[in-house]
């Protein structure tokens, strides 16, 4: 299960919610489950309603909700994440706006004062304290996240969150070491790797979700996307999450089922394990893209919102016989 924000949470901390909706989607028989982007600050928060990982009072929920999916047979994964610039934005169905100074509104970061929204209030540009303080911020989540019994981590250096702001020429006009040069663009995500790994257990997976591409020019690149890879394989990334867009507005992105199956096929090329999500809602999809090697992870997202037990009805359609839970073999 690819991660998806529930904005649901208070301060940080899961509830019964989030223990409902992980937990069904293990006895679904999903294989992995990736929990929704989780903040490694309070100013990292996308909306006031995520999750965070920024205090070790959190740790004790989310450790239930890892201890039930491993209990289902599933692996529990997390996302850490840091908004950036699209932080301070409310929960989607109060309009997904930044929020105002009556709502709560707190100071975002970025790698430049460039809003992602013309109107929108400008990032303070990250100094280098601040950006000492987010390599530290995602550490201290992954060592959380290690406590908390996770197996899986993954950073999310995509969608226009800071990682790939950095990433991306059109966000990033920094001067310094960390802005112009492809090596300076991608410097801040090789030092959150490096923290992160320094306390994340070496025989527990490691990925990297990147946007393959900004769909715009004078943007982040495909090209570059498979030089990275490169680099984070060397780097000991063990999977790269390719997904695309989400750091330019009015980004002209071609939506459709696969659609972004060609990132996860080019990225998987330089030797990397890769994963692909987007549109992907059937079983014979899923398994073509596996078995044409195009992929060597099937990411599911709405699809799995619409049937939590997908993966157990897709096993019985392609033939194979899977465990499924005691309590409902009645239904098998």
């Amino acid at each position: 299960m690819s991660p998806m924000c529930q904005y649901t949470a208070v301060d940080g901390f899961t509830n019964d919610w989030h223990m409902v909706h992980l937990g069904s989607r293990a006895v679904g028989g999903t294989g992995l489950i990736i929990t929704e982007a989780t903040a490694v600050s309070p100013e990292g928060r996308i909306t006031p309603g995520d999750v965070g990982l920024w205090s070790d009072e959190h740790i004790h929920g989310l450790s239930a909700i890892v201890n039930f999916i491993h209990l289902q047979g599933a692996i529990a994964g997390i996302q850490l994440a840091h908004a950036g610039r699209k932080a301070s934005c409310a929960v989607p169905n109060e309009g997904g706006k930044q929020l105002d100074e009556k709502h709560g509104r707190w100071q975002t970061v970025a790698p430049s004062n460039i809003p992602f929204i013309a109107g929108d209030m400008a990032p303070e540009s990250l100094n280098k304290e601040g950006i000492l303080k987010v390599v530290s911020d995602f550490k201290a989540a992954a060592g959380r996240a290690r406590v908390a019994g996770f197996k899986v981590v993954e950073i999310h250096s995509a969608h226009g969150y800071l990682l790939h702001e950095f990433l991306s020429p059109l966000s990033n006009q920094r001067t310094d070491e960390y802005g112009g040069s492809f090596e300076n663009r991608t410097r801040l995500l090789r030092k959150v790797i490096d923290a992160v790994k320094s306390v994340w257990p070496a025989e527990n997976p490691f990925f990297v979700r990147i946007s393959a591409t900004d769909w715009t020019e004078r943007g982040w690149t495909m090209e570059e996307s498979v030089k990275l890879a490169y680099i984070l394989k060397d780097m000991g990334v063990n999977l790269i999450d390719c997904s695309s867009g989400g750091n330019v507005y009015n980004a002209k992105i071609p939506v459709g089922p696969g659609y972004q199956v060609p990132f996860s096929e080019a990225v998987r090329r330089t030797g990397i394990l890769t994963g692909t999500v987007g549109f992907i809602t059937t079983a014979r999809q899923a398994e073509s893209i596996l078995q044409e090697k195009k992929a060597d992870l099937v990411l599911l997202a709405r699809e799995l919102l619409r049937n939590p037990y997908f993966p157990l009805l897709a096993a019985r359609e392609l033939g194979d016989d899977v465990t499924w839970p005691m309590q409902y073999l009645r239904s098998k």
